[in-house]
């Protein structure tokens, strides 16, 4: 005020004027006319609104921030995100082409109509960057109201500036001043004398069909300014990206980045790329923000998915599963309407049109009628709504709580209202695969009643092994007709083990008609064994057509076993002419096996003139066996360029083993090259055995989880306890089960029972899922509790 009375001093502002007209109750539209007079009259002492283009940070333009955030390296705002990279699509032709207009002295002004999180603002922001160089000013007006900063200064832009009125029903929606301002903008772009100037804007698209609708004749028309200055001026943008931009996204996140690759993996398919971008950091937000409930609703719905649940998760089963996720003082302070609010709460959308979790309904499946229905046509009855997690939130779920085994109430409202058989199977092997043998049993046999082929499979071995025979084999029929064949082939197999072979060729017969090819080989080769060469072939012809070349191969190995030379190669050529090249190179091998070396080369050189990479190998083999060390490497490239590139790692283990580690080396690093791990493993044992215990480890690294094992497997032996015991924690840390159990049973041999026992918990809890570690961990598990783990880790009483 003290400033606004000075003769000398500059021009009060309008909130100023505003504000004293206000206080002294004088009309506040002749002061305000007072106020612009005055700041005309005093040649434009104030400075005209906005600043540089380049000193602007993008996200205080309100461009949305992307991914689950990172700081700009060395930027000077502070908080300054990445920006993920930019994709050019259909309208930022449009936009480029304004901004040559206005870079050419001509004013424009453009504003883009989308939906939400649709990608407007950062395509604005894009689009002026041309204009930072060529000296232009941007302004933002927001302050104190977006619509007063704007009736304030819009009169006094300059030419050169980029007026950035993003959300534009703030300014031309305002019910005193949207009007107003357009006629203040209509007057901006149409004197010349205050050009150029760029008008930039984004609406969404109910407040851009709002504002350009005709009014009807009798009734008001509250935006018939704005109707004008609008037409001509807007671009829809699409809701998605289509086939190019997905391709363009696409090669972004292959040459690094990683906001658009992380993307991709959830939005390559709807195209919802900008929505997931914009959504992402807030969908975060809502779940690390939530209250107790609806956190505990998240947290059992992302277990669920991340176990095997489908996508459509049912509300009573998210509400019975959230109560062992909150502890006791959350749970005793639980209102009776606790799981309203909390679905409520998750319901709220964020950036993109997306809820942490939605209420859907799933798709009906349609299909054309058959005369016998598959068995998982029939609908699944789902008894009361049904939700859907957020993908974003689903893939930090499965990072996140990748080793959380989820609490008793979540096993109990699996088996209480989950009715999908898959579903259930799946739950199953998880339960088991975290020694959780009592909940995985359960499952197992609900699984099974609603139609399993998993359930009913273990079921089957376990009736078999109790010699329950009518019962595995009525579960064997019931998993056959719901389409699953394995299980009557491997009930017939273990029949065939115990010397039952005919029940066993019954099974075989009654799998070979429900479609099983397995069943077909496995008759092929039985008809085989009792003479019956026609009938083999035939079946073998059978199953060839069905895709099953390997019958012809196996068929021939019979024959080359029983020194039936030309019968066996007659069978191997036809499943070389089907593609199966591999036939060649299995007689070469036995040929080769029984002395028949000129045989044997003869079938290499035709199973490499088929294309057969195998028999390229070999050859290498031999002719550096055989001294030609040239020849040799010439056809190892060969294969490696056909995708073999073990056949340079098998040359360059002969140069080793002959003491030419230099040789070795060199073709080790060529396999490299060629992406062959095992190479960088062979390499890092080198280094080790020199010595370079350092560059070993980078190698193995760079090999992956294997070759740290086989390292940390060599400096066990070596006695290297502390060193061993280094590598093997780098391999559980990426997850490798194995590890963490052989870690265990270290700390057991040294005494530390306490660490162990806590270890040997930590790998039940992350699930042994992996076939190479299962023998040897559930081996452990087994010895440790035979009853198996309650979901807290506390061992289970008996039970069976």
């Amino acid at each position: 005020m003290s400033q606004a009375f000075q003769a000398d001093g500059p021009v009060p502002s309008a909130n100023t004027v505003q504000a004293l007209a206000r206080a002294l109750k004088l009309p506040v539209e002749e002061l305000l006319a007072l106020q612009r007079d005055a700041d005309a009259g005093r040649g434009g002492k104030r400075l005209a609104p906005g600043r540089p283009i380049g000193q602007w940070e993008p996200h205080a333009l309100e461009v949305h921030p992307a991914g689950p955030g990172s700081i700009v390296p060395g930027s000077d705002a502070p908080g300054a995100r990445v920006l993920p990279g930019y994709v050019e699509r259909e309208h930022d032709l449009v936009l480029a082409e304004a901004v040559r207009d206005v870079a050419a002295g001509r004013s424009r002004m453009l504003v883009l109509v989308g939906s939400s999180s649709t990608g407007k603002t950062r395509a604005c922001w894009e689009a002026v960057q041309p204009l930072d160089g060529m000296g232009w000013r941007l302004w933002h007006p927001f302050d104190p109201t977006r619509a007063e900063a704007a009736l304030e200064d819009l009169h006094r832009v300059g030419p050169r500036t980029v007026v950035w009125l993003n959300e534009a029903q703030h300014y031309l929606g305002d019910r005193e001043a949207g009007e107003r301002i357009a006629a203040v903008l209509h007057n901006l772009l149409t004197t010349p004398e205050r050009g150029p100037v760029l008008v930039v804007g984004t609406l969404w698209p109910a407040y851009a069909t709002r504002y350009t609708a005709m009014a009807c004749p009798d009734g008001e028309d509250p935006h018939s300014r704005v109707r004008e200055l609008l037409s001509g001026r807007t671009l829809t943008i699409p809701e998605t990206f289509d086939a190019q931009a997905l391709a363009t996204a696409a090669a972004l996140a292959r040459s690094g980045d990683r906001l658009l690759a992380d993307a991709l993996t959830r939005a390559a398919t709807d195209g919802r790329v900008a929505q997931d971008l914009a959504g992402a950091p807030e969908l975060l937000n809502r779940y690390e923000r939530a209250t107790p409930v609806a956190r505990a609703v998240l947290e059992a719905a992302m277990d669920a998915r991340r176990l095997g649940v489908g996508l459509y998760l049912p509300q009573a089963f998210l509400t019975d599963a959230a109560a062992d996720y909150l502890t006791d003082i959350e749970y005793d302070q639980l209102t009776e309407d606790w799981a309203e609010q909390a679905f409520a709460e998750l319901a709220e959308l964020v950036h993109g049109k997306q809820a942490p979790l939605r209420n859907t309904t799933p798709r009906p499946r349609r299909r054309p009628p058959t005369p016998c229905p598959p068995a998982d046509s029939a609908p699944q009855a789902t008894a009361g709504p049904m939700f859907r997690l957020a993908d974003y939130l689903e893939q930090h779920g499965r990072t996140a709580r990748r080793w959380q085994c989820p609490p008793a109430s979540f096993w109990h409202a699996a088996l209480t209202h989950l009715t999908n058989p898959d579903d259930l199977a799946n739950l199953a092997r998880a339960a088991e695969a975290r020694h959780r043998l009592q909940w995985a049993h359960h499952l197992r046999d609900r699984a099974a009643n609603h139609g399993s082929t998993d359930a009913l499979y273990f079921l089957t071995l376990m009736r078999e092994g109790a010699e329950d025979r009518q019962g595995a084999e009525d579960l064997a029929y019931q998993a056959a007709d719901h389409g699953d064949t394995g299980t009557l082939f491997n009930l017939a197999a273990i029949r065939e083990e115990t010397g039952d072979r005919e029940s066993a060729e019954h099974l075989y017969h009654q799998a070979a008609d429900h479609g099983s090819t397995d069943a077909l080989v496995r008759l092929c080769l039985i008809r085989e064994e009792a003479g019956d060469r026609g009938g083999a072939e035939h079946l073998a012809h059978q199953a060839a057509d069905r895709g099953r070349t390997d019958a012809l191969v196996l068929l021939a190995t019979m024959r080359e076993e029983a020194g039936l030379r030309g019968g066996a190669e007659h069978l191997a050529h036809q499943a070389a002419d089907r593609g199966r090249t591999g036939a060649l190179v299995h007689l070469a091998k036995m040929r080769e096996e029984a002395g028949d070396r000129e045989g044997a080369e003869h079938l290499y050189h035709q199973a490499a003139d088929h294309g057969d990479t195998d028999a390229l190998v070999h050859l290498a083999a031999k002719w550096e066996e055989a001294g030609d060390r040239g020849g040799a490497e010439h056809l190892a490239h060969q294969a490696a360029d056909r995708g073999r590139t073990g056949a340079l790692v098998l040359l360059a283990t002969m140069r080793e083993d002959a003491g030419d580690r230099e040789g070795a080396e060199h073709l080790y690093y060529q396999a490299a090259d060629h992406g062959h791990t095992v190479a960088l493993l062979k390499l890092a044992l080198m280094r080790e055995g020199v010595g370079d215990r350092e560059g070993a480890e980078d190698l193995a690294q760079e090999a992956g989880t294997l070759a740290l094992v086989r390292l940390a497997v060599v400096r066990e032996r070596a006695g290297d306890r502390e060193g061993a015991e280094h590598l093997y924690r780098q391999v559980a840390d990426h997850g490798d089960i194995d590890a963490l159990v052989h870690l265990a049973t270290m700390r057991e041999e040294a005494g530390d029972r306490e660490g162990a026992e806590h270890l040997y918990r930590q790998a039940a809890d992350r699930g042994v899922d992996d076939p190479m570690a299962m023998f040897d961990a559930k081996r452990k598990f087994v010895t440790r509790w035979p009853d198996g783990l309650d979901p807290d880790g506390v061992p289970t009483r008996p039970w069976r």
